[in-house]
């Protein structure tokens, strides 16, 4: 593509030569660029921007090399008033700009103060000749903007110190031209942002708190800025700009600018009802109602009334809002949206305030009625905002008077009340929410989210298999609907009740009959399981489900009846307390899943298998016991029609459904009824596998059948869901099968290694390798499963880990290629080691010489490859240095000395799940080797120095901000160690041998790392850092401050971006809310759902 450039009538081609040029020439012209000695070629430089945007192949990347040299050379930013001052090119003058940012960001402090100075005039020249003209504003926004952003960078690191008349500077010039105000309002906002909002973790504390405090302190002068502008200025973008700018200021401005002047006014009556101001007005009084402050409650009642009276003259109350909200522009959706937000904040933040004050009553009805339409809008981020608020005020109503309070009924998760009370309890305020709660029930019903999202997807064996998905936002969103419901129903069942029956009733009459409207009602009601008292829930449920039987019977049609189908079984599945109480009803229900199950309907099968899944963990005694009526248990008959209830399924279904016959097994108590029970439920899968040992005992070809292998596969699957159905019982299973099986594994392992011998590595790509494999990979797991639910570590031991030891060990070790090792070999091994603990110490040295060195030489190369192998090793690696210590003493040094160093690798990772685990073993390694009195000090002497080295090697790696916490507890027990003098031995005999201490050592060798690695730092600055290192190491909080502090230092010198320091911080508190709340849920009846309700409450 060619370029005109002003005046020059001829295309440019790239560099100014042909485009079938040599590339050397473009070398030759790009050395010009990178030469200083010579003055800079404008012309040149264009062309190669030029290049760089609109260039294609070698060129392009000839011309991006460049400039990212010319970038990174020192004496750049010198260059930079020449390129600004002559370029044609706008792109050429924001790279100019990127050049001066950088020199800022990364240089500022030891540039000459003078050339401080001087850059300092320059930008800001620039920037008032840049905007003193509205038409240049528009013209060159984006060049402005990168203008604004320097300054702020500029500001960051001389005001006010250097610059102490800044604040007074801007508004001053401010005054002299509407245009250059306008800029000055937008370099304000970025100032306060930069300060406010963005200063976590890219300023020290203490200067953050600094500049904070200026700005708090010289706010007077900015404020009175803006007053004027709103006040008297007819310019709407000045003024949009303003509004905007104080948008920013309101959550941290002294609060009397906003409740003693006239602001609150002059934004309702000004600005609120003109479209163009309309939005960012509303977000300014949305951002004042978020602000806690009792002494103002008046003031409060007057934003809500006065803001209330204009809304309704904007949008009269009967305006239906999901009509105007799909219907308008996007100015008119945002305004929707910020109106969501603007009433949810006030009203939770000030809500109690406007509801104890009679003559309110109407207004607070007129905002509820506003967010109830808004309720109905086809968004779902505008529901969701709305959701938060209509949550907030059903718990807060039903705290009033919990369950049991009202009722005299026991607080019970399992929702099991002792008598029925003849409605929910009200108190004044569920009175006067009432009629909004019965529209928003309506609401909730109706738009009910989908429970759970099931994918279907392939795994690495080639096979398609589904997988639950467990945190998407739509199943976040059913949570929190859920819970609402829940809340709702609490509030008032009667009402939930008429609701739902009603809408039930118009699905059979026909006026609301659609899929989509009766998935969503069946969602709804079984959402609210455990909710109502048992008696009503039982009458409640009966209802429902008659309806829906006879909903089933009038439609014709197989796609209608499957969908009806499947909705009987969601709904019925999510009521097991029900079901428990009524025994005829769960046969009725379980005999119609297994017809279902023949049912070849896309999808109803899986909803068979998956209810059945469900009820038999919750319900699983009733099925071994003699039930009223019967002469045998049910599972006698389940057991005995196995053969024909699965005949129809696909192999994953038929997994589930034995899995589920498994839970009901496992609640038998008597031993040998229960061996009995797993000798007949194994049946069908063991005489398949033994038909197949017995072929194979005659003709080990047989095992290279794809048939057969495929089989086998299957067959340990269904083992693999048993065993975890059943747990330990299932030994008398495992030990039936078990040599059998691990022979199978060695001739599978023989198989493959002999067609990867012949064919080469592709081979384990073929369809009868794979199936070979993931016979191992079950074998492996079918172990792993059993041993993780076993209640017999010694018995483990001394029958079970011997063959399994020479089978799998020996095998992984010997493998000649890499890739063909199971990577479940380690995480078996792991799980072994975790179950039996100090039982296992001695086989430690035979796992470690089979499994250590030959992953090792997998997965030291980089930190990418053979994943799954990497994660388990040191999966295993941490189980062995937490249970089976001892044996790591015991091993060769040289041997031990590579067990450190895999650590030192793991937490040098970029993979964040084994850079955490990495920093965890050395955490466990340190404290153990602490216990140690003889071994600690050899070690502390050989590898403490080393340790701390790779230490602060990773902790100044912007790549392992995330793992800030254990870096800095790993640290501040190294130096805790040496300063209560647990390290007796000198660290270093040779620099020691004139007895200085250890700690003067280990200040020195810190001190000089540092100084080494970031030479910028002035020895203050380090001598304080190791100082602090040393003064805060038994407070871990105060540490990671100090360190993180350190880090801030450390980067504005080398320019790196510092805005993850705090990552892990947000992860925590999101996780330790999330707990909280869990917490207090658990206390509300109907809030968990059956499903996830702990198996010992649940009878």
């Amino acid at each position: 593509m060619s370029v005109q450039v002003d005046g020059m009538k001829q295309p440019l081609t790239p560099f100014g030569t042909p485009v079938n040029g040599s590339m050397n020439a473009l070398s030759e012209q790009a050395a010009r660029l990178l030469d200083f000695s010579q003055k800079l070629d404008i012309n040149l430089l264009d062309s190669v921007v030029c290049c760089m945007y609109t260039g294609e192949g070698p060129q392009q990347r000839l011309a991006q090399e460049v400039l990212t040299t010319l970038k990174e050379h020192p004496e750049a930013w010198t260059r930079v008033d020449t390129i600004l001052e002559f370029s044609k090119n706008q792109q050429t003058k924001y790279y100019a700009l990127q050049i001066l940012e950088n020199v800022i960001k990364t240089r500022w402090r030891v540039l000459p103060r003078n050339q401080c100075e001087g850059i300092k005039k320059y930008i800001v020249g620039l920037i008032i000749k840049t905007s003193s003209d509205p038409e240049s504003i528009d013209r060159e926004r984006v060049y402005l903007n990168k203008l604004n952003m320097i300054l702020v960078q500029i500001l960051k690191r001389e005001w006010p110190k250097n610059w102490p008349s800044f604040i007074s500077d801007i508004v001053g010039a401010s005054k002299t031209n509407e245009s250059l105000c306008q800029n000055n309002m937008i370099i304000l906002k970025l100032l306060s942002e930069e300060v406010f909002d963005f200063s976590s973790g890219q300023m020290t504390q203490a200067k953050a708190k600094h500049l904070k405090d200026t700005m708090c302190n010289e706010f007077s002068h900015i404020f009175q800025l803006c007053q004027f502008v709103m006040e008297n200025s007819q310019n709407a973008l000045l003024v949009h700009a303003t509004l905007e700018t104080l948008l920013r200021f309101l959550n941290w401005i002294p609060l009397g600018y906003i409740f003693e002047t006239k602001l609150i006014s002059t934004l309702i009556y000004k600005f609120l009802n003109v479209p163009l101001f309309r939005n960012v007005t509303l977000k300014c009084l949305t951002e004042i109602s978020g602000v806690n402050a009792s002494h103002y409650d008046e003031m409060f009642v007057l934003l809500f009334t006065q803001t209330m009276a204009q809304l309704e003259q904007m949008l009269p109350p009967t305006t239906v809002i999901k009509e105007a909200y799909s219907n308008g522009q996007d100015d008119e959706q945002k305004f929707i949206q910020n109106l969501s937000l603007f009433l949810c904040t006030y009203l939770k933040e000030h809500g109690a305030l406007i509801e104890k004050r009679a003559d309110l009553l109407e207004v607070l009805h007129a905002a509820l009625h506003y967010l109830l339409l808004i309720s109905e809008v086809e968004e779902v981020e505008i529901f969701k905002i709305c959701l938060e608020y209509w949550n907030a005020l059903a718990s807060d109503l039903y705290r009033e008077i919990p369950y049991g309070l009202g009722t005299g009924a026991p607080l019970y998760v399992g929702g099991e009340p002792a008598r029925r009370s003849p409605g929910s309890p009200q108190s004044a305020r569920r009175l006067l929410y009432g009629p909004v709660l019965t529209k928003l029930r309506y609401i909730m019903i109706g738009r009910m989210a989908k429970p759970e999202e099931v994918i279907v997807v392939e795994n690495e064996q080639g096979e398609v298999v589904r997988e639950f998905m467990k945190d998407t936002d739509a199943i976040q969103l059913y949570k929190n609907m859920r819970e609402t419901l829940v809340y709702l129903t609490h509030l008032d069942y009667l009402d939930t009740e008429r609701i739902m029956t009603e809408k039930l009733h118009f699905q059979v009459n026909g006026t609301e009959w659609s899929w989509k409207n009766l998935n969503t009602l069946c969602w709804a009601i079984g959402s609210i399981s455990g909710a109502m008292h048992e008696e009503d829930e039982k009458r409640f449920l009966v209802t429902v489900i008659k309806d829906l039987l006879g909903l089933c019977e009038q439609k014709r049609g197989k796609d209608n009846k499957a969908i009806i189908a499947s909705n009987i079984m969601y709904v019925v599945g999510q009521y097991p307390r029900f079901l428990r109480a009524h025994w005829k009803f769960l046969k009725t229900v379980v005999n119609k899943l297994f017809e279902f199950m023949h049912e070849t309907h896309e999808g109803v099968q899986d909803m068979a298998c998956d209810t059945f899944i469900k009820i038999a963990q919750k319900c699983r005694r009733h099925f071994v016991q003699v039930q009223v009526g019967e002469a045998v248990p049910f599972i006698e008959e389940i057991l005995a029609n196995m053969s024909s209830i699965i005949y129809d399924l696909q192999p994953q279904q038929v997994h589930t459904f034995c899995e589920a016959v498994g839970y009901m097994i496992s609640a038998q108590a008597d031993q040998a009824q229960q061996e009995r029970l797993v000798e007949r439920y194994m049946l069908l899968p063991n005489q398949v596998w033994d038909d197949i040992i017995k072929q194979a005992s005659k003709n080990v070809d047989v095992l290279k059948d794809p048939d057969a292998v495929r089989q086998l596969g299957n067959i340990l699957k269904t083992n693999v869901r048993a065993c975890k159905a059943l747990g330990h019982p299932y030994v008398t299973q495992l030990g039936r099968i078990y040599l059998d099986m691990l022979n199978v594994y060695k001739v599978m392992s023989e198989n493959i290694s002999a067609a990867v011998a012949l064919n080469g590595e592709g081979v384990t790509k073929q369809p009868l390798i794979r199936s070979m494999r993931t016979v191992k990979k079950e074998t492996l797991k079918l172990i792993a499963g059993w041993v993780s639910r076993t209640t017999d570590p010694k018995m483990v031991l001394e029958n079970f880990i011997p063959p399994l030891l020479d089978a799998v060990l020996l095998d992984y070790q010997r493998c000649t290629v890499p890739a063909a090792r199971e990577p479940e070999v380690l995480s078996a091994m792991s799980m072994i080691v975790h179950r039996l603990e100090g039982f296992i110490t001695c086989e430690i040295p035979k796992i470690f010489d089979a499994v250590f060195e030959c992953t090792l030489s997998m997965i030291n190369k980089d930190f990418e490859e053979f994943p799954e192998h990497r994660t388990n090793f040191f999966l295993l690696l941490q189980a062995v240095v937490t249970h089976c210590f001892p044996a790591l003493l015991s091993i060769p040094p040289a041997q031990f000395k590579l067990v450190l160093d895999s650590i030192i690798w793991a937490f040098k990772h970029t993979m964040r799940n084994v850079a955490d685990v990495g920093l965890q073993i050395l955490y466990q390694l340190l404290q153990n080797i602490g216990q140690e009195e003889v071994a600690s000090q050899s070690f502390y002497q050989t590898y403490y120095t080393d340790i701390m080295q790779h230490l602060f090697s990773v902790v100044t790696d912007t790549s392992h901000t995330a793992g800030l916490s254990m870096q800095a507890s790993i640290l501040a027990y190294m130096f805790s160690i040496v300063e209560a003098n647990k390290v007796t031995v000198p660290l270093n005999p040779t620099m020691q041998a004139n007895g200085i201490t250890n700690v003067v050592y280990v200040q020195d060798f810190v001190a000089n790392l540092l100084k080494t690695a970031f030479s910028h730092l002035s020895d203050a600055q380090v001598k304080i850092t190791v100082q602090g290192f040393f003064n805060l190491n038994q407070d871990i909080q105060a540490f990671k401050e100090h360190l993180r502090d350190f880090l801030v230092q450390i980067r504005e010198y080398t320019g790196e971006d510092d805005s993850d320091l705090f990552l892990e911080e947000r992860e925590a508190a999101l996780r330790q809310a999330e707990e909280e709340k869990r917490k207090i849920r658990m206390l509300v009846p109907g809030i968990l759902n059956p499903h996830e309700i702990p198996e010992e409450m649940q009878d």
